[in-house]
């Protein structure tokens, strides 16, 4: 059985390139309180490129692909980021966040994607650590319009990257941002003075440019290793996948002593199309090299059909897999949730309809797996 924990390691040099939850992973309104076909080596350092022109964006923020050396990690650095007992919580508040840089910005999607996704780094000096599943809040520079001379409120990220970062160095981290646009119902045009004011900050930044931080905060997403033999079902829709890259990093890229990961990491993701999966090429290469402990499973709403002739979408995923999640549940697995609050009425009557055909209650199985901490939910 091929499992994360019995990879080689090997230590590389790598370099990073360069909706508001007030909309999110792209953004919560928080208050104020690749396939890659080539390789070559720069300075030491491993670069790698993918095919299409456009996927070459979102190919450079992956830094380097797990494809690399054959079933070889990153070694991971300072490792005493893995000391403390608990997670860091509120490092810097609203009052006095921390001044960052920008790292780099990195377009994510292809052409035909309804709108525009990016990937963010941002250089924290290794003065704002956090654990994977937890969340930034950034402060877009200006005034806030409903409190004049006051600042913008706080909007929250979920953090797209393992507390090592994309530079493996613990000095930074990454978000996946989706810019929230919008567009008057009567003309179609777009109209700038209604588009989210934190996403298009953070997609329009330069490397170099400056942004404020507060949090980290969070703890309901937290990744539980306790067991590094347990299942983990995550289940994400578009920008809702953050945590979970970092997850998946953390068991099949990184080499951290003290996580082998020897599990089942089993990720829906739900996008519009194709064009619109984000981090694929990372995905896809997990599953590739660790086919015993990584699932993949895609819902594209405008190029699959589920079952009855309708959209594909994760709950018809999940309802597709049902008797196998269930059965997961039972035995432990725990199981998250991420993305837009509008994917959970769904998820819930599919899983309610489920445990109804098994003769059980959901109602009863629900409140059983929060009491057992199995179930995880970051919504906005």
């Amino acid at each position: 059985m091929a499992t994360a924990a019995a990879a080689s390691r090997v230590a590389v040099s790598v370099p990073v390139f360069g909706s508001d939850r007030g909309v999110g992973s792209s953004g919560i309104k928080a208050s104020n309180n690749v396939s890659f076909t080539s390789k070559s080596w720069v300075g030491g350092a491993l670069l790698w490129e993918g095919k299409a022109t456009w996927s070459r964006h979102a190919n450079k923020v992956l830094c380097m692909s797990v494809q690399q050396a054959s079933k070889s990690k990153v070694s991971v650095a300072p490792l005493d980021l893995e000391s403390a007992k608990e997670p860091p919580l509120n490092t810097y508040k609203p009052k006095e966040p921390y001044t960052a840089t920008i790292v780099s910005v990195e377009r994510l999607v292809g052409p035909k994607a309804p709108g525009e996704t990016c990937h963010v780094v941002i250089d924290h000096g290794g003065n704002l650590p956090y654990w994977e599943g937890q969340s930034y809040g950034v402060i877009p520079p200006g005034e806030n319009p409903k409190k004049p001379g006051a600042p913008h409120n706080v909007r929250l990220y979920s953090i797209a990257s393992t507390r090592y970062g994309d530079n493996f160095d613990g000095r930074t981290a990454s978000l996946c941002v989706r810019r929230a646009v919008y567009y008057d119902p009567e003309t179609g045009k777009e109209d700038p003075s209604k588009n989210g004011i934190c996403s298009n900050f953070l997609c329009n930044s330069k490397p170099g440019d400056k942004i404020r931080l507060t949090g980290p905060s969070g703890k309901i997403m937290l990744l539980p290793e306790d067991d590094p033999n347990a299942t983990h079902i995550m289940i994400a829709t578009g920008t809702g996948v953050a945590p979970f890259r970092g997850y998946l990093r953390r068991m099949f890229m990184e080499d951290v002593p003290k996580y082998r990961f020897g599990g089942l990491a089993w990720l829906f993701l739900g996008v519009a199309n194709s064009d619109s999966l984000l981090y694929d090429e990372e995905f896809t290469s997990y599953l590739k090299q660790y086919p015993d402990n990584f699932r993949y499973d895609k819902a594209l709403s405008r190029e699959q059909k589920n079952r009855s002739g309708g959209k594909m979408y994760v709950q018809d995923k999940i309802e597709e897999y049902s008797d196998e999640i269930f059965k997961l549940l039972d035995g432990g697995a725990h199981i998250y949730f991420c993305g837009l609050k509008g994917m959970m009425p769904g998820i819930q009557d599919t899983l309610k309809k489920v445990a109804e055909q098994r003769g059980e209650s959901w109602d009863l199985k629900l409140s059983q797996l929060k009491k057992n901490k199995q179930w995880h939910v970051e919504v906005y």
